[in-house]
């Protein structure tokens, strides 16, 4: 079931975090199993806002990176997974159940984001994880409640392709896989590392041929290695060039379309890197999974 995420930037938006920060918190709900429609409302402001609405409703003077709201009120150890149909609201005017709110200090988000060495994106798909599950009845003043929210925020952020393997990780492991580049022809060598939901990744590279058709794109050879070992379900891939950014030609976007159509899309060349959503780069797309965007609830 979906989850759609009623986003207010009260501060400058990161380029694709919109859709990064839906992915996760639909991530969040297939973790729970939830079968009703839900909704939550995420404010990002900055330290000033977040403080303001700490020292109101907690009389806490001070600001946090998330803070979150939920609509329901959870007994101890259960959640909404165990009796959504019981606590959440009916359906409002959206169609869907609303879960509660959600506040983001951008600051606080982009200090972390530094301190622990990833994106500010990445940063923001994590607190927003960590409200959601807040939302569901989830919580950490006790050591194994915090275990059992870690492990399912892990879960999601994994569905979500924010999982243990970092995007510097990966592009890494793309860089890689560009030496291995076989391009006598175009001189242009690409390296691509796609990241499943299990946690493996598959690293591939172009490898062209005399006949110039017959040749394989980077993207397509990590595919078909992870498809040829039996794994169809994935969650990122980044893919590195040598000489510029190397988006998927419309070729290897079908085919990703194929098995990921929410596939989160990273590329590098150098220092410099660039990510957007499949589904942005394959608009109005055809495949096994036409309509996946109204189950992602993308609106």
């Amino acid at each position: 079931m979906s989850a759609f995420l009623d986003i207010v930037w009260e501060e400058s938006m990161p380029q694709g975090a919109d859709t990064l920060l839906q992915a996760a918190a639909n991530a969040c709900v297939e973790a729970e199993g939830l079968t009703l429609p839900v909704y939550a409302q995420l404010r990002v402001t900055d330290d000033a806002g977040i403080r303001e609405i700490n020292r109101a409703y907690r009389g806490i003077d001070r600001a946090t990176d998330v803070l979150s709201f939920p609509s329901t009120d959870c007994k101890p150890n259960r959640t909404l997974g165990h009796c959504e149909k019981k606590l959440l609201p009916e359906r409002d005017e959206t169609g869907r159940c609303f879960l509660g709110d959600i506040v983001i200090s951008l600051p606080r988000a982009r200090e972390q984001a530094a301190e622990y060495g990833h994106s500010l994106n990445r940063e923001f798909a994590y607190l927003t994880a960590h409200a959601m599950f807040h939302l569901m009845g989830y919580d950490h003043m006790r050591d194994e409640d915090k275990e059992r929210m870690r492990a399912m925020e892990e879960k999601a952020l994994n569905r979500a392709g924010i999982g243990r393997v970092t995007d510097d990780e990966l592009i890494a492991l793309a860089k890689e896989a560009m030496q291995y580049s076989y391009s006598p022809y175009s001189h242009f060598k690409v390296g691509a590392a796609l990241l499943a939901r299990n946690g493996r990744v598959f690293q591939g590279c172009n490898i062209e041929n005399a006949s110039y058709g017959a040749g394989n794109c980077a993207e397509r050879t990590a595919l078909f290695k992870a498809v040829s070992e039996g794994v169809t379900e994935f969650a990122a891939i980044a893919i590195a060039a040598e000489k510029s950014m190397a988006w998927p030609c419309g070729i290897c976007r079908q085919v990703l379309n194929e098995f990921a159509p929410a596939l989160r899309v990273i590329v590098s060349c150098g220092d410099e890197r660039d990510e957007a959503m499949l589904y942005d780069l394959l608009p109005h797309s055809f495949g096994p999974n036409t309509g996946m965007l109204d189950i992602l609830g993308k609106e």
